[in-house]
């Protein structure tokens, strides 16, 4: 979403012209990022192209630098079969390097997450082990055998304190960042650690997550895995207005709920959760991600994250339909982009085309006969069509998620912050006292909870 602020004050009539609205990003040249690179515990970044499992893409929009940024980890923390996928959608003028640094640091801060959670469980079993010896313990094994309920719910809880843990962090860390004011820019984040049959989704913002599954008929069908945390969101109103911020929507943009100061009509945040953004952190905006789980199955074939410049024009069932219908895997990332922009330009004619990224996670290698399938019905002209409710799944059906019901109320359409209006963007004004508080100087100690049972690898 790209970030911009206007120049003037927002009075009794809403927003200022569009050609008195000034983009707010520091002229910098964006540099040329290696594409692959390979850490020291065997882990392989990716920054874009695409592999045997995943295709990226993300292309500038029209407001200004490209504020969106992405990675893939393989081999997450050295594990085989353990992937990191995030897409970070940067707001406000520094939103391009908050997204930039949360990207590269992140999956590192998990990793480190990870890592403890695991010591600290060895260390538990181990002197689980001698007080068992000491105690002549002749009891079996039974005891570490779960259901798959018992084991989702365990890979869960443990991932939800790992993430919690690492992007508070990652928070804290921003706040004293030399050399980017994080005071009004900040960024979304939608991560995924798939880790075997086990998915699990972090998210802050409006950034989304979305699984393409088969239903009964084999026909692809979309289940939404994140909320769009947008301050109209109830649980996230609520809890904005219990900390004296504000929530409202201006007249020229009814359908666009925005996070506002408590004495003043800035900065006009259209997201409930992010990273940054620090003149809003006491008034009800929080890092805090909402973490949800889902255990794969056969019939799930990838994940789409993308940031909103994708979510704004198309929905969960088109995307689910593009990616789908791609003859080349390595293309569907470029390929959704290019629909997204197309979509722009003609549903927001008058509105700066958005930034888009995009991650397509494969979760099977195809079967050669799908392939010939698909083969056969493209050359006879067929097509692959789609099956689809009007309502979307979302990750809680039937899986595990923290997700409670005044937070999946408004699952029951897609969440997104263009109905109809001109597209405006995540930050509306800057607010005066940008220059008086410096969050870089509150440093808060973090504090060392023990961690539940680390997931296993």
């Amino acid at each position: 979403m790209g970030g911009c602020c206007s120049k003037g004050e927002v009075g009794a009539g809403g927003l200022r012209p569009k050609h008195e609205e000034e983009e707010f990003y520091d002229g910098e040249e964006e540099e040329e990022e290696e594409e692959e690179r390979e850490e020291e515990d065997g882990t392989r970044v990716r920054l874009k192209g695409s592999c045997t499992f995943a295709s990226m893409y993300t292309q500038q929009g029209w407001k200004g630098v490209n504020q969106d940024a992405m990675t893939m980890w393989e081999d997450f923390v050295g594990e085989k079969d353990t992937i990191f996928c995030g897409v970070f959608d940067g707001h406000g003028p520094f939103g391009h390097k908050v997204a930039g640094r949360v990207r590269d640091a992140l999956p590192s801060k998990l990793s480190s997450e990870l890592k403890s959670s695991q010591s600290f469980e060895q260390d538990n079993n181990e002197r689980n082990l001698n007080q068992n010896n000491v105690n002549g313990d002749d009891s079996d094994d039974s005891d570490h055998f779960h259901d798959a309920s018992d084991d989702s719910q365990q890979c869960f809880s443990s991932w939800k304190a790992i993430f919690v843990k690492a992007f508070d962090k990652m928070d804290k860390e921003l706040s004293q960042q030399a050399g980017i004011d994080c005071f009004c820019s900040g960024t979304t984040a939608v991560s995924i650690v798939k880790q075997r049959e086990h998915l699990m989704i972090a998210n802050l913002g409006d950034s989304r997550a979305v699984l393409c599954t088969r239903d009964d008929k084999n026909q692809p069908v979309p289940v939404q895995l994140s909320v769009d945390l947008k301050p109209n969101v109830p649980s996230e109103a609520e809890r904005i207005k219990s900390c004296k911020g504000r929530v409202f929507a201006l007249k020229e943009e009814p359908d666009v709920h925005r996070l506002w100061l408590p004495n003043e009509d800035s900065p006009g945040l259209a997201m409930a959760r992010a990273f940054g953004d620090f003149c809003l952190k006491d008034f009800g905006l929080i890092s805090t991600p909402l973490v949800s789980y889902r255990k794969l199955s056969e019939k799930d074939e990838f994940v789409v994250l993308a940031s909103d410049g994708v979510w704004d024009v198309l929905s969960n069932k088109e995307v689910v339909k593009i990616v789908s219908s791609v003859s080349q895997r390595s293309d569907a990332a470029k390929i959704l982009v290019d629909r997204a922009i197309r979509a722009w330009r003609s549903k927001h004619p008058t509105s700066k085309v958005d930034d888009c990224a995009v991650i397509c996670l494969f979760l099977n290698l195809l079967p050669t006969s799908t392939m010939a399938t698909m083969e056969v019905h493209r050359s006879s002209g067929k097509s692959l069509g789609l099956s689809f409710s009007e309502s979307f799944k979302t990750a809680r059906s039937g899986e595990v998620s923290d997700l409670d019901d005044e937070s999946t109320a408004g699952s029951k359409k897609e969440w997104s912050a263009l109905e109809g209006v001109s597209r405006v963007n995540s930050l509306l004004k800057l607010p005066r006292l940008t220059g008086v508080l410096s969050w870089r100087k509150r440093s808060v100690k973090v504090e060392e909870n023990e961690m539940p049972a680390s997931p296993k690898i």
